[in-house]
Order: C-alpha cells, then structure tokens, then sequence
C-alpha cells in the first residue's frame, strides 16, 4: 500500500513538474519581443544574415519574435518605420542623414557590412577607377545623388560622359567603351552567364566612405527599447557570422521569401561576399563585425557636405550609435 502512495505520489509530482514547465514554457513564449525588420529589396545573399537568425533560432534565442518583410520598388522603408510600421530597417547612411536634416528622428544602430556594396562593372580591359576618362558610364537616378559626385570628383570626369542605367545591361554587352554602375552578386553574375569577361571595383577600395546594409531604428526604439535593439543587433549579426560560415539554412527562407532566386545566383552573392571580407575587412577587424565609428561616419557626413548633397548644420552624430555592438566584439 505505501508503494502505491508512493508511485501515486511521484505520478501526481510529475504531473506537477510538467504542467510547470508547459506554463514557464508558454510564458516565456508569450513575453518573447515583437520585431519586425524590412529589408532593402527582394530576399538575396546580401540579406542573408537576418536569414540565418531566423532560421537557426538566434532570434528566439534572444527572446524575440522577429518578422522579416521584403522591401522592392514600391516600398517606401523609411515611411514605414516613420509610421511603426515597421521597427528597424535596412538603411544607408545618406539616407539617415537626409532624414536629419528633416527633422525626422532615425538612426543607424548597427552595420552589418564595413563597407557600401556599390562599384563599377567594366570590361576586362580596364584597368582601375581612374582608367574610365574616355568611357561612357551608365549611373541610374540614385547614383546622381549618392555615389556619382563622388565618383566624378575624385578622378576628374564630366556629366556629359553619362547616360541613364535602366538595369538593362545590352547596352553595357554591345559596347566595350562602356562601363555601368553595378554590386557584386548582380550584374557580374548576369555578365557570367552571358560569357562576357568582366571586372567589378568596389568604391570603398578607393576612398568611398559609405557603410552597408545598416540597421536603422526610430530613436523611440533606441531610447526606449534598448534592450530590444540590443538583442536584436546581436543576434542579427550573430546570423552574418553563421550565414558565411553556412548558408544553407539562411538560403532555404531567401528561396522561400523570393522563389525567383537560383541557387546559382545565391552561391554567387555569398561568394562575393566572402572574398571581399563585408563583415570583418577595416574597423571590424579589431573592433568587432558590426562597429561603426564616429570617424567613418562624419567622412560620410564631409562628403554630403562637400557634394552639396547636405545641408552643413545637420547633427550628424545623431544620426548613429555604437552603444548596440561596442561591447560584442564579434568576429569572424
């Protein structure tokens, strides 16, 4: 009889046990941090760190529930966030800067690359930047206000050796005298399928201060969900680092988010990214992938500024923190 009580007993405490660990478990799913994070564009390898974080369970990890949504041509991101609709987005530095000049009160929290992805696609036989004086350079209307005058000033060429890039590269196959604006994963890889031999610069291996694929956040969000921003900062760059280790997991949600983009094309983009060292190349080497520094930022800021791209007054240390990712130390 007293072995029965006992087993009775000890089933009743088991019982217990697990009905305490289903209510902990359910509260603690219940109290995980809503975010939701826009990117630039349709699902790609540039967009694969927060991916992999949501793939892997980083973001759970963190005690957040995180909603990825792509972003496309029609998507205002910065609107968006403006209105809540949003919480952090993938942003650049020019157009958080313009957005102080506004008023408007965004700032970059975090960076997920050291560098703007933006450069030049040429044909084999040119041999740097300064190698396109008697060229016809392809830049689309946003290169006008962000990298051309940078571009133009730095080596000396005209607005005449211009004509509009429509994201039709026929133009860029049928003539090798011309050489167009272009990222890494993209137009090489069309140029690759095509056969055609071609050479990509990246701006920022000459001087080109921008940082990419940055997160940026309404002020509200930093001021008064720090611990969010910080959760999520980390995870999220806890995903790059796994993402270029292996993406596969990251690369199954790309795939699923845009169908249309092939294997072949992803394996590309991460291939790029490796090989120019996106995470860990300058600052991030000894600071830790992420960082952002008040020098790199005010270049941007001296830039705008000399460009006639920004009004001199804007406060542009508001426009980032290092708060989020000085004390990870992250690396590769």
């Amino acid at each position: 009889m007293g072995s029965q009580t006992l087993n009775t007993g000890s089933a009743h405490l088991a019982r217990a046990v697990s009905l305490m660990a289903l209510l902990l478990w359910s509260n603690s799913a219940l109290a995980a941090d809503k975010v939701t994070f826009l990117t630039s564009w349709f699902a790609q390898a540039e967009h694969g760190g927060f991916y992999q974080a949501k793939a892997t369970g980083l973001y759970e990890k963190a005690g957040l529930d995180v909603t990825l949504k792509m972003g496309g041509p029609q998507v205002n991101g910065m609107q968006l966030l403006l209105a809540g609709e949003t919480d952090v987005m993938m942003g650049y530095d020019f157009q958080v800067l313009k957005m102080l000049e506004q008023g408007l009160p965004v700032i970059t929290i975090a960076t997920s690359f050291q560098f703007d992805l933006q450069g030049m696609m040429t044909h084999d036989n040119v041999a740097s930047l300064a190698d396109l004086k008697d060229k016809t350079i392809l830049v689309a209307t946003p290169g006008r206000t962000s990298w051309w005058p940078w571009l133009k000033a730095k080596y000396k060429y005209s607005d005449e050796q211009t004509k509009p890039y429509t994201f039709n590269l026929q133009p860029f196959f049928a003539d090798k005298n011309v050489v167009q604006q272009s990222y890494p994963s993209s137009e090489p890889f069309q140029a690759k399928q095509q056969g055609v031999p071609v050479k990509f610069f990246l701006f920022a291996h000459d001087g080109y201060p921008p940082y990419g694929t940055t997160l940026v956040a309404t002020r509200a969000i930093a001021d008064n969900r720090p611990d969010v921003a910080a959760r999520f900062v980390k995870a999220s760059l806890e995903g790059w680092k796994g993402y270029l280790t292996d993406p596969s997991a990251g690369n199954a949600l790309i795939k699923a988010d845009n169908p249309k983009m092939s294997d072949e094309q992803i394996a590309f983009g991460v291939e790029q990214l490796r090989a120019l060292k996106v995470l860990d190349a300058g600052d991030a080497q000894t600071m830790g992938i992420g960082i952002i520094t008040e020098a790199r930022w005010k270049a941007t800021y001296d830039y705008m500024v000399a460009s006639g791209l920004l009004k001199p007054e804007v406060d542009w240390k508001r426009g980032f923190t290092d708060r989020f990712v000085k004390s990870l130390k992250l690396s590769m």
